[in-house]
């Protein structure tokens, strides 16, 4: 039956090798398109401009003031019971009232229980004021970041990047990449916006430097 399966196979792949025997060449893909931000644009301030469009808060901090920052922020989203990931940065736990920490990973039903969520990100890009998450150190899994109601997304300034042809270059496709451009928002058929349907309805971004 082995045999009869192999031979099937390769009678099934050399027809198909055979059709496609003519097949024109493959054309050369143009790569013409924009790489970088133009001279003179700052990507810090492009980035920032971009998030707020998103109808995302942004808020500028020094290092030493990151877990403050979390603090103040918690605390005007009325968030206390918030998920972090079990390597978040030590330091930045201080301003969060309740962690509850991931690990063991949270049932479904226990995420959308909490106030909201804390991580890092990998890289951030300024043209598009995206954001993206691989699960790396303080990030979590991508569950972490989607069933929250509220994501605050500490941001350091030298993980932004000003186009995505920069930041696919930091990002290794083999992760779980997770791309946050604002708030979780749809429209329907009658472009009526409604927030929150496949993650946060609430993104707050901390731009550290």
């Amino acid at each position: 039956e082995a045999t009869r399966r192999a031979t099937a196979r390769d009678t099934v792949l050399a027809r198909i090798g055979a059709a496609l025997a003519d097949r024109p060449p493959v054309p050369a893909v143009p790569r013409t398109y924009r790489r970088t931000l133009p001279p003179g644009v700052d990507p810090i301030e492009r980035f920032v401009e971009r998030v707020a469009d998103y109808r995302a808060r942004v808020e500028r901090v020094e290092p030493a003031d990151v877990a403050a920052a979390i603090g103040r922020t918690l605390a005007a989203e009325g968030a206390r019971r918030v998920a972090v990931p079990a390597d978040l940065t030590a330091e930045w736990l201080a301003g969060i009232p309740e962690p509850v920490v991931d690990d063991p990973p949270l049932a479904w039903a226990a995420l959308d229980a909490v106030d909201g969520v804390v991580t890092g990100c990998a890289v951030a890009i300024a043209e598009t004021g995206t954001i993206v998450l691989d699960g790396g150190v303080g990030q979590g899994r991508r569950a972490l970041s989607l069933l929250p109601d509220l994501h605050v997304c500490v941001v350091r300034a030298d993980q932004i990047v000003g186009e995505i042809a920069e930041a696919l270059e930091r990002l290794d496709p083999g992760r779980p990449l997770t791309w946050i451009s604002g708030p979780s928002a749809t429209s329907d058929i009658e472009l009526s916006r409604v927030e929150g349907v496949h993650g946060p309805r609430r993104l707050v971004v901390l731009l550290v430097g």
